[in-house]
């Protein structure tokens, strides 16, 4: 037997960058820029509205993507409720390699958790990852979204985990955003069947150094941001991205494609760039972002509560 809340759950999430150069499909940073949703039980019939990024382009019934993790959530709960109320605040740019879809992901699964009482019981954090990365297809976007700062993420025995670190406290994200969507099929779709083994093997190497440079030695995020597997062969698909992060690496910033683009992630601040005579033209915007320490975040309005919710995500 599943009971609901009838109180209002509020989540916020955080954007993501992936990757993070040769960290392909393993290394995430959370960052400081945030959705926001509020979702409660209501009658009957699905609710949704959507403002900021992706409002009026955002579907606002069942296909909404954080309704749809909401009700595979209460499935492996064990029960739908009869109805459901949204309130989205977007932050985070649709399609531009900030992990827009993860953060959505995250927010339906923490918000359903939520709204059953005895939720973070049922589905430990351990499972809303596996769910989450079932859902997005692999882990690396939704771990740092769940859990903030630097994870390291993995498939063992068919099932997600990670590790979070804790990054240096010097670590400086800015992000250069493009006007224009990217695709991330698309842009897997670029990649090949097999790489060289010289071009696997610096990769190897260059993960390892980067995980030691955001964590204590940022001064060498320049070679530890190296990448042979993936952003050479997504250029011709984005070449102003691809133009974008070589020009800001032979200006000595450590620069990289955010995900799977088009956004470009440099490790600095705007000042810096602006110092680097690096022409942003009209069509991108440059925002400097904090590492989110916190990733997805939980609260519920005791006023209207039955009971003192149990903890689900990191409590607000």
């Amino acid at each position: 037997m599943v009971r609901f809340l009838a109180a209002p759950v509020r989540v916020r999430v955080p954007a993501t960058s992936a990757n993070l150069g040769p960290g392909f499909d393993a290394l995430g940073l959370a960052l400081g820029l945030h959705d926001e949703v509020s979702a409660r039980i209501s009658g009957v019939g699905i609710r949704v509205t959507v403002s900021g990024e992706g409002e009026g382009e955002l579907p606002t019934d069942h296909d909404h993507l954080i309704v749809r993790c909401m009700l595979a959530t209460f499935d492996r709960l064990g029960d739908r409720p009869d109805g459901l109320e949204l309130a989205c605040h977007n932050n985070i740019p649709q399609a531009r390699g900030l992990g827009s879809s993860s953060a959505a992901i995250v927010a339906g699964i923490l918000a359903a958790r939520a709204l059953v009482p005895d939720g973070a019981r049922r589905m430990p954090d351990s499972e809303v990852l596996e769910l989450a990365s079932e859902i997005e297809g692999h882990p690396d976007n939704v771990a740092p979204c769940l859990l903030g700062g630097l994870t390291i993420a993995w498939i063992e025995d068919g099932r997600a985990r990670a590790a979070r670190l804790e990054p240096d406290a010097g670590i400086r994200p800015t992000v250069v955003i493009p006007t224009d969507q990217g695709l991330t099929a698309h842009a897997r779709a670029a990649l090949p069947a097999e790489v060289p083994h010289r071009d696997a093997a610096l990769n190897a190497g260059r993960s390892a150094l980067l995980i030691h440079a955001l964590t204590g030695a940022p001064e060498l995020l320049m070679p530890a941001t190296e990448d042979r597997l993936h952003q050479g062969y997504r250029a011709p698909a984005m070449p102003e991205t691809a133009e974008l992060v070589r020009r800001f690496r032979e200006a000595g910033m450590p620069a990289v494609v955010s995900g799977a683009g088009p956004s470009v992630l440099v490790f600095g601040t705007a000042e810096e760039i602006t110092k680097s005579e690096i022409p942003v033209t009209s069509g991108w915007r440059v925002m400097p972002l904090d590492v989110d320490a916190r990733g997805a975040v939980v609260g519920v309005d005791l006023q209207h509560a039955e009971r003192d919710p149990v903890a689900a995500g990191r409590a607000s």
